[in-house]
């Protein structure tokens, strides 16, 4: 009886999985079916908080409208996802660097290096908060895959205390108070990991698919895609550069040489280039078409074109 209230009291992330219990007689094949059927079961967890999600987009939506920015704060792998996603805003969508920003315990080094007792540290989470001037305008999202990591705690209390919007995303239950704490709760019961507490696994799974979400649905929400075509990249590659030129290619008709000129008249956008190749008005014309249409090239052009035929 004792060890069953034992296994009650443990964080989700952190009871073991009876169907791994013999993970470590499985061949290289069995191993790969035990994870991926492990896995499998992640986007239905997510998808159970799809109403939370949501409201958290919105939050971090209006942050943006106000000029405020997002931060994610977590430890260990959750903090190194939110960095991660954060660090991918201004190449896919041509945010500035500041406007969505990764907080992990123990700095950057911890991005490389274990810094496991740093999570531990909530004078640095309510530090990292203050030292970063967060107010009412932004929110700030804590990763505790956990549930309730001190470092993330105390970040979200600071942010709470400085009018900040927050929002939690956790895999274990959160304490209570930590639930006051915040606007949102994106809980996801991911369970037992494979490896009994190795919340890189599943609970990480989780964690990345809700990150991609928040950020590419306010993005979207601000008018930085037109339909799925992202406009708003920031050409930094060739890749890059070849991927812009082939979106005013393929919304306007025009060749690549004709691309790359509306591009480079743009001044880099290829949202304006679209609206100048496609009309004919001017970078000044168009960029005040465009944002009396609220930064949408639907507004301003019409649909984007159908996807091709395979």
């Amino acid at each position: 009886m004792s060890n069953q209230t034992g296994e009650q009291q443990l964080r989700l992330t952190e009871r073991r999985n009876p169907r791994s219990t013999e993970i470590d007689l499985a061949d290289p094949l069995g191993l790969v079916d035990l994870i991926n059927a492990e896995d499998a079961t992640v986007p239905a967890i997510v998808a159970g908080a799809r109403v939370e999600i949501a409201a958290a987009v919105s939050l971090i939506e209006e942050s943006f409208r106000a000029g405020g920015r997002l931060f994610y704060v977590g430890a260990g792998t959750s903090g190194r996802l939110g960095v991660l996603d954060a660090s991918e805003c201004p190449p896919t969508f041509g945010t500035p660097p500041d406007m969505v920003q990764g907080i992990i315990a123990g700095g950057l080094p911890a991005l490389v290096k274990p810094a496991e007792g740093a999570e531990d540290d909530v004078n640095a989470g309510r530090d990292a908060i203050e030292g970063r001037g967060v107010g009412p305008n932004d929110t700030v999202v804590g990763i505790a895959a956990s549930g309730g990591t001190p470092f993330v705690r105390a970040a979200l209390g600071a942010a709470l205390t400085r009018g900040a919007k927050t929002v939690l995303v956790a895999c274990a239950e959160p304490p209570q108070g930590l639930r006051a704490d915040c606007d949102v709760v994106i809980y996801l019961p991911t369970g037992p990991e494979v490896v009994t507490g190795s919340t890189r696994m599943k609970a990480g799974t989780a964690t990345k698919l809700v990150l991609n979400t928040l950020t590419t649905a306010a993005m979207v929400r601000l008018g930085k895609t037109y339909g799925n075509l992202m406009v708003d990249l920031q050409a930094w590659s060739a890749k890059l550069i070849d991927r812009g030129e082939r979106i005013v290619m393929e919304v306007t008709g025009v060749d690549r040489g004709a691309a790359r000129a509306a591009i480079d008249a743009a001044g880099g956008s290829v949202r304006s280039a679209i609206v100048m190749a496609k009309t004919g008005l001017s970078r000044a014309e168009a960029d005040a078409r465009l944002a009396a249409s609220d930064h949408r090239v639907r507004a301003v052009i019409g649909p984007p074109p159908g996807v091709p035929a395979r």
